[in-house]
């Protein structure tokens, strides 16, 4: 049973699954403002390609920071604190008020679950989950911030909820090859320039 649940935890986390859920949001925030969009993606974009080269830089060079056993960013962490804290505040949000700030907190504890489960799978030290989640943490709130500088309750809450469910149904499950492909090109990579 235990192993089951870390199962559906880590997969809660995985790209294949998350991406379509951050493409939802960001087509969801484009008919509220194209630029709210377009910031959402530049800022989940960061933060792939600050996990991407951490990985990389473990995989095809060996670089880690042992004193802390730090040789990755966790990316199904730093996806699921960053993507769920934004749909859960982007949700919520509907509601009105201040409600979009417990969605983000709902998001940052599922978040916290699903590095859990990738500590107890050995998957990751408790290092790279930590920052993995402080690192998608930062991004939701840099976000969130700027969506919520002024009251606003995001339209279509419910349509955008119905959305997330269905695109959450036909993706679970599904694993994105990204690891494979960091594990196979890493090495090239970091013999070609000289790392």
């Amino acid at each position: 049973m235990e192993s089951q649940v870390l199962w559906t935890l880590s997969n809660l986390g995985d790209a294949a699954f998350m991406l379509p859920l951050a493409l939802v949001c960001a087509l969801w925030l484009r008919t509220v403002d194209a630029r709210l969009a377009l910031r959402w993606a530049i800022l989940l974009a960061i933060g792939m390609g600050l996990v991407g080269l951490s990985k990389m830089l473990y995989a095809g060079c060996g670089l880690e920071i042992a004193a802390i056993q730090l040789r990755m960013i966790s990316g199904h962490t730093m996806l699921a604190a960053s993507i769920y804290t934004v749909a859960g505040g982007l949700l919520f949000s509907g509601f009105g008020g201040g409600w979009h700030r417990l969605g983000a907190a709902g998001g940052l504890a599922l978040a916290a679950a699903i590095g859990a489960s990738r500590v107890m799978q050995d998957a990751h030290t408790p290092a790279e989950v930590v920052a993995g989640w402080v690192l998608g943490a930062v991004i939701a709130a840099l976000f969130l911030m700027r969506v919520f500088d002024r009251p606003r309750k995001m339209p279509r809450a419910l349509v955008a909820g119905c959305g997330l469910l269905a695109v959450s149904s036909i993706a679970y499950g599904h694993h994105a090859p990204f690891q494979r492909m960091i594990e196979h090109y890493s090495w090239w990579l970091c013999q070609g320039s000289g790392l």
